[in-house]
């Protein structure tokens, strides 16, 4: 039996409405749950970028990227393994401002979490955390102590390791291959 392991998969598509729901129903008609999910802008013009955490075997990834690749509107999908990307997260942390005025440990404990105080009032005080799922699930165990009120983390946002984008690289190639389209219409006529 193929082993599961976490990997990220990244769609980059135009912004188009419904593209979303597209790309989910893939992951649901395989009965795969989306461990996390970022959308933002690309470093490419127009091009929005789908970042998702899965855990699923090779087999099953592969057979996921061919189908989003399928979608009219995404123009290229990849999937990654963690050696392959480097990645990270945002958490946010709320805590009760009294219970950490009292405490002579909570200065050191976010020194020991590279964590940053964002904002101080009279009734809470947010805290914000950047790393690795581990390294902000940590810091919420160790704020507990203190009266976590709300917590969110966001999904993982990755970059490839690659010196260059492999969408660029595509993009190129279909650039080229359009225009030996184009040539080679023009001389036919």
């Amino acid at each position: 039996m193929e082993q599961e392991r976490l990997y990220t998969v990244t769609v980059y598509t135009e912004n188009e409405v419904g593209i979303l729901n597209q790309i989910s129903i893939i992951f649901t008609r395989r009965n795969l749950n989306i461990w996390s999910l970022t959308v933002s802008s690309s470093a490419l013009e127009g091009v929005h970028k789908f970042t998702i955490a899965c855990r699923t075997t090779q087999r099953l990834i592969e057979a996921v990227v061919k189908a989003i690749e399928k979608r009219i509107d995404v123009l290229k999908a990849f999937y990654y393994t963690d050696d392959e990307i480097i990645y990270q997260e945002v958490a946010l942390y709320k805590v009760q401002t009294d219970n950490i005025l009292e405490s002579p440990d909570f200065e050191a404990l976010i020194r020991r979490h590279n964590a940053q105080v964002l904002e101080i009032n009279r009734t809470y005080t947010v805290i914000q955390k950047t790393g690795h799922c581990d390294d902000t699930q940590r810091l919420y165990e160790d704020l507990s102590s203190y009266g976590v009120l709300q917590f969110v983390r966001s999904g993982r946002v990755a970059i490839t390791k690659s010196t260059a984008e492999r969408v660029s690289r595509f993009l190129e190639m279909q650039e080229v291959r359009e225009r030996k389209a184009l040539s080679g219409g023009a001389e036919m006529k």
